[in-house]
């Protein structure tokens, strides 16, 4: 099974994609599983119904004090912005926890990434210094690896994918 657990929907502020249209572009491109992480909302999922033609994870993107954290699997929007609170709220909606892009931005992702289940070791925006420094901080960190598109325009879906024989809503084991 293929998955893409990084999308971003027209409910980001960066992204323009139509959450319908997400699922129609996975699918064209044999994407079986997808999380539309919009930036600090879960607002695309207003649009689904349990009739989806592919399994569709919820997720959000949450810019935090220390970085960014991807939550899948979740109930509720995140709340907090504030880097242990979100990961609380993750862990009490029996969430996982993504550190998605870790060398992107201007924060100390040597310091967080024992607190994180997966982290994200190719992003096809992220550059291949950004991708080859996370690979190496989740094999040192024993953590479980995962790739993401970080598609912000349906065309970007399906660039970094995870493949895995079943799917299982335990993906950090």
């Amino acid at each position: 099974m293929k998955f893409d657990l990084h999308i971003h929907s027209k409910y980001s502020y960066d992204s323009f994609s139509d959450p319908l249209e997400i699922v129609k572009a996975a699918k064209r491109k044999g994407v079986d599983v997808i999380s539309i992480t919009d930036h600090d909302n879960m607002n695309a999922y207003k649009n689904f119904t349990n009739k989806s033609e592919i399994i569709i994870i919820p997720g959000m993107e949450v810019k935090t004090n220390l970085g960014d954290i991807i939550g899948l699997f979740l109930n509720t929007e995140l709340k907090s912005r504030n880097f242990f609170e979100v990961i609380d709220e993750i862990r009490e909606q029996d969430g996982v926890i993504v550190l998605p892009h870790p060398y992107r931005r201007k924060c100390n992702p040597e310091e967080i990434v024992g607190y994180v289940d997966l982290v994200e070791v190719i992003n096809s925006r992220s550059n291949d210094m950004e991708n080859t420094y996370a690979e190496k901080l989740c094999g040192m960190s024993n953590k479980k690896p995962i790739t993401g598109s970080d598609a912000h325009a349906c065309f970007e879906i399906g660039s970094a994918i995870t493949e895995m024989n079943e799917y299982s809503n335990d993906l950090d084991k």
